[in-house]
C-alpha cells in the first residue's frame, strides 16, 4: 500500500537560516507535506519566528550543533503523528518533490532510504573536490567495514520508518556534521534494511554554510573508526 503524504513527518534542523526556511517550508507544503518539524538551533535571526508563522512546530535546541539538533529532534518523534520521518536541510540544496522516491523506496520494504548524489540520476553542484574526495575515501572504508554497498555517505537527506528511528534514537552520539555518518553505519549495526535513491544536491540559496570542512573531516574518520572498534555492541 502506498504511503500517504499525511503520515510524512519532515525534520529539518536550521540555524540562522531566515533566508531559506521560508522557501523550504512553503514548498513541503506545496508537495502536499504539512506535518514539519524545525529544530533551531537557537538562531539569532527570525528563523524561529518565521517558521512558526508558516505552520512548522518549531523547538528550540538545548546543544550545539547539527548532530544534537537531529538527536534531539527524533527523541521527540514518538510522540509525531506519522509513519514516515525525513531529514533533510535548511540550506535549500534539497528537492521536497524527490520525497516522492524515499516513499516508493519504503513502500518495497527498506527500513532506511538515503539520498545519493552519486547513483545515476542524482547529482551535486555544491561539492568542491576535497569534500567530493573525502565523501569517496569514506564510502569506501565503511563498505569494507561494513559490506554496506553504499555510493555517498556525508549526505542529510535520508527517510526512516518510526520503529527504525525509534532503534537507531538511543544509540546516537554525534554532535556535529558527523552525524549522518554515525546513522548510515548504525544502520548497517542494527541490520536494518537501507536503501539509496539518486538525489540532486543544489546550491544553498541564501547565506553561508557553517560546515567546516577539514574538522568535519576528521570527526567522520573518527566516527567510523570508533563504530568499528565498538562494531561488536550497540
Amino acid at each position: 500500500m502506498a504511503i500517504m503524504k499525511d503520515n510524512v513527518a519532515v525534520i529539518i534542523p536550521a540555524l540562522n537560516e531566515e533566508a531559506n526556511i521560508c522557501e523550504i517550508i512553503e514548498e513541503l507544503k506545496k508537495t502536499g507535506y504539512s506535518k514539519i518539524m524545525v529544530m533551531d538551533g537557537n538562531s539569532s535571526d527570525g528563523t524561529a519566528d518565521v517558521a512558526r508563522k508558516l505552520g512548522a512546530t518549531v523547538l528550540t535546541q538545548k546543544g550545539q550543533g547539527k548532530g544534537a539538533a537531529l538527536i534531539e529532534a527524533f527523541g521527540n518523534c514518538d510522540g509525531v503523528d506519522g509513519e514516515i520521518f525525513v531529514m533533510m536541510d535548511a540550506d535549500g540544496s534539497m528537492s521536497p518533490k524527490e520525497i516522492q522516491l524515499f516513499l516508493e523506496a519504503m513502500d518495497s520494504g527498506a527500513d532506511v532510504v538515503k539520498g545519493s548524489r552519486f547513483l545515476r540520476g542524482g547529482g551535486t553542484q555544491d561539492m568542491n573536490l576535497i569534500r567530493r574526495f573525502g565523501n569517496e575515501i569514506f564510502v569506501k572504508l565503511v563498505n569494507l567495514l561494513w559490506s554496506a554497498g553504499y555510493t555517498d555517505l556525508c549526505y542529510g537527506f535520508a527517510a526512516f520508518r518510526k520503529g527504525a528511528l525509534l532503534r537507531l534514537h538511543p544509540l546516537l552520539r554525534s554532535q556535529n556534521f558527523d552525524i549522518e555518518a554515525e546513522i548510515y553505519v548504525k544502520s548497517k549495526k542494527l541490520n536494518l534494511k537501507v536503501k539509496e535513491v539518486p538525489s540532486l544536491e543544489f546550491r544553498r540559496r541564501h547565506g553561508k554554510s557553517n560546515l567546516q570542512i577539514f574538522p568535519t573531516g576528521f570527526r567522520i574518520l573518527k566516527t567510523i573508526i570508533k563504530e568499528f572498534l565498538d562494531r561488536y555492541s550497540l
